[in-house]
């Protein structure tokens, strides 16, 4: 099966550090890899509103971000979170497109969680403190998202960077994403289950 990344820039702003260190990640895929780059920002979602009680979701009207994000997400094998740390955990538009998820597992028709059950997440992170684990939320917040989904993880990329380019300065977050993409990743799991489930 051929790989197609889609790279979700879930920054308020372009060319910031979480997006050069994925772009630096990227640079190591194959070249028969597919990426498609898509800023949550230049594509924003109106808010959710959770409909389990009352209805299904529906299908997203065509043409809507809604829509293009969806597609996106289930033509994707690979999908990449890029969000920096936004008060310890993912940005608010990474957070508005995982709650999407939600409705996305009661729209009729797409089945979205068997879709992408043995598909795989990733993340890519800058964060300003030097202390990598002031990323564990964040961390958490993806591992249990592909865990739920029964999706592979496949960790997430730290780069420390606080002004624009910063991240271009920390040579292991660079060296790291040299084989970031590489590595085979292992099912997600919770916390409270044993890796022989």
């Amino acid at each position: 099966m051929t790989r197609r990344f889609l790279f979700l820039l879930g920054s308020s702003r372009s060319d910031g550090n979480t997006e050069l260190l994925a772009r630096r990640a990227a640079e190591q895929l194959p070249g028969d890899v597919e990426q498609r780059w898509l800023s949550l920002a230049e594509h924003p979602l109106p808010d959710f509103t959770d409909l389990r009680r009352d209805s299904d979701h529906l299908l997203p009207p065509a043409g809507s971000n809604v829509a293009l994000l969806l597609d996106a997400t289930l033509a994707a094998t690979d999908i990449v979170i890029a969000s920096p740390l936004y008060w310890y955990s993912v940005s608010g538009l990474t957070k508005r497109y995982l709650d999407y998820w939600s409705g996305w597992l009661r729209t009729p028709g797409i089945d979205f969680k068997t879709t992408m059950a043995g598909r795989t997440l990733w993340g890519v992170t800058a964060l300003a403190h030097e202390e990598q684990e002031v990323a564990d939320p964040l961390v958490d917040t993806l591992n249990h998202s592909a865990a739920y989904m029964r999706m592979r993880f496949g960790g997430v990329l730290l780069g420390n960077g606080s002004r624009r380019g910063d991240v271009l300065e920390d040579a292991d977050a660079l060296a790291r994403a040299k084989t970031f993409f590489a590595q085979e990743p292992p099912l997600a799991r919770f916390p409270y289950e044993s890796a022989t489930v």
